[in-house]
């Protein structure tokens, strides 16, 4: 059950893919490759090893 109004959860989720935008560390865990993308994308190697951190989630200091 949701808490949300069906606007409500989608306003939540057009600001999250909004945040995500071009701010979510990539790393493959197959070829050590690291980058940044706006969404879960696999490695350009073909590994869908890859660990991804929203980096929005830790502030600057």
């Amino acid at each position: 059950m949701s808490h949300f109004t069906p606007q409500e959860l989608k306003n939540w989720q057009d600001g999250l893919v909004e945040a995500n935008r071009c701010n979510i560390f990539c790393h493959c865990r197959a070829c050590d490759r690291e980058w940044v993308a706006s969404t879960e994308v696999p490695c350009n190697c073909g590994s869908l090893l890859v660990e991804y951190l929203a980096c929005w989630q830790f502030p600057d200091g």
